[in-house]
């Protein structure tokens, strides 16, 4: 306890400091400020093009993220109500406008209608050369070979469709059946039945598939 007591004997305390020195340091502070402020004053004044030129681009592109977001919905409600119309009046010429001058499955699905209200073949080649779906491609490629499956023999006509032998495409299972029957068509029983069976032995077929594959086999 002797030792402790002395040790802190032997402790310099801490002194407290005079006005002049609590004056002294206020100075420094006040100093160092007006340095800071001189600094950030001369840096704004050198590069006060690029800050003001950065400010105004950050505010460019926000303005034109939100402007870009409004038009892209504009358009995409105008090419409905253009849809809406051009449909309600029956008006293939309107509608195949709107497939060539817009995109997506809306563009597809105009198209699509076109043929309908007119059945000019043109538009479902148009579609299987330029659909921007699948979906629609394959359709059209289907109706087409439903059109001219008379002038293929069942090999051209299995080989026309061939790009539908995949689950990939919405209409795979179809293209089975359609290929079946055209070879059926022709008496070829044997090459009928391996795409029957494909149908029949596939657990994600649709049901009214299997059922005619199965009265076909």
């Amino acid at each position: 306890m002797t030792n402790m007591l002395q040790r802190n004997k032997n402790l310099k305390q801490p002194t407290k400091k005079t006005y002049a020195e609590y004056a002294e340091d206020a100075l420094y502070r006040e100093v160092w400020e007006d340095v800071n402020n001189e600094k950030t004053q001369q840096f704004v004044k050198n590069y006060w093009k690029y800050i003001v030129g950065a400010i105004i681009a950050v505010m460019l592109v926000t303005c034109g993220i939100q402007i870009g977001r409004r038009m892209y919905y504009a358009s995409k409600m105008a090419t409905a109500t253009v849809y809406e119309t051009a449909l309600s009046d029956k008006d293939a010429g309107a509608l195949a406008n709107l497939a060539k001058n817009s995109s997506g499955a809306t563009a597809d699905l105009a198209m699509f209608q076109s043929y309908v209200l007119e059945k000019d073949v043109k538009k479902l080649e148009y579609l299987v050369e330029n659909a921007h779906t699948r979906d629609f491609k394959d359709l059209a490629k289907l109706h087409l070979a439903s059109i001219n499956g008379d002038k293929m023999n069942a090999a051209e006509f299995e080989n026309y469709l061939s790009d539908m032998d995949t689950k990939k495409s919405p209409l795979f299972y179809l293209s089975r059946l359609m290929v079946a029957q055209k070879y059926l068509a022709t008496g070829d029983r044997d090459a009928a039945n391996k795409f029957l069976d494909v149908i029949i032995n596939d657990s994600d077929a649709p049901e009214s598939i299997v059922t005619n594959a199965q009265m076909l086999k």
